[in-house]
């Protein structure tokens, strides 16, 4: 009779012998997307009373900043910005993602490579992409190459260390009993490492995206010929300030929208770290 008790009151249910599960915790999704739009309409609703407020060439409302929005869509000039910038965006962060995922996935299985590129690694991650942008120009010129390799350099590194890391996470004793079982290498990789190292590999990108909008828009200010860099820098020359904010918010956009792109397909592949 003791023992039973003890089992039922241990695991807090009438069913001897069965955990108890922990308590649902966390917010249902609607609720974060109410949360989430209020936060953003909170946001909105104190920028246009302070906007509205005060000297335009300082800030600019929301309205007079939608008003530019879709002005700038009927010249032509934001279109065309955001398809040269989303070209340079797009070709560099492919590059600096494959280039990332190659070089850190050698250089986690192999320990030779990964000191070989230890010492070049830590030093052009220490260095600052900005400081390298007018040698890349240097060498590229100013058209869309220098860019493209700017934005390769911003996105290459996170991917590269987070894949690197992620490898060298996998457990060894897994690794061992693989071994024992006879696995081979190619098998190996499919069924443990790569799936070992997934949520490391999505943490670079999720961290690659904010970089490559920042490499974009940086290298754009350099050059300042084309794209959405370009429009932020000459509309804040002529002190249009409102047309200078429609750019930012458009980056601003692109990068919630990337991210939340990102989530979705973590969700969808990474399942079982999000079902622990």
């Amino acid at each position: 009779m003791t023992t039973a008790t003890e089992k039922t009151e241990a695991t807090g249910n009438g069913s001897p012998g069965r955990p108890r599960k922990p308590p649902r915790s966390g917010l249902s999704p609607a609720t974060r997307w109410s949360l989430r739009l209020a936060s953003v309409l909170a946001i909105a609703v104190a920028w246009e009373l302070y906007g509205s407020a005060i000297n335009p060439v300082l800030l600019s409302s929301p309205t007079a900043i939608i008003g530019a929005f879709f002005e700038m869509i009927a010249d032509g000039t934001l279109t065309k910005a955001m398809s040269e910038s989303f070209v340079v965006l797009g070709v560099g962060s492919l590059i600096g993602v494959t280039a990332g995922l190659v070089i850190g996935l050698a250089a986690g299985r192999n320990q030779v490579f990964a000191t070989l590129i230890e010492l070049p690694l830590n030093a052009l991650y220490a260095t600052p992409t900005v400081a390298l942008i007018p040698v890349i120009v240097v060498w590229f010129g100013f058209g869309p190459t220098a860019k493209t390799v700017v934005v390769t350099l911003f996105v290459l590194f996170p991917v590269l260390i987070n894949t690197m890391r992620g490898v060298q996470e996998v457990d060894r004793e897994l690794v061992e009993v693989a071994r024992s079982f006879c696995s081979g290498e190619r098998r190996m990789w499919f069924d443990l490492i790569l799936p070992s190292a997934l949520p490391y590999v999505v943490t670079g990108l999720r961290l690659a995206i904010g970089r490559a909008l920042i490499g974009v828009i940086v290298a754009e200010f350099f050059t300042a010929f084309s794209g959405l860099g370009y429009l932020i820098v000459t509309n804040a020359n002529s002190f249009q300030t409102d047309r200078t904010f429609v750019p930012i918010l458009v980056i601003a956009a692109l990068g919630v929208l990337l991210t939340a792109l990102l989530e979705l397909i973590e969700r969808r592949v990474v399942r079982w770290s999000a079902r622990d």
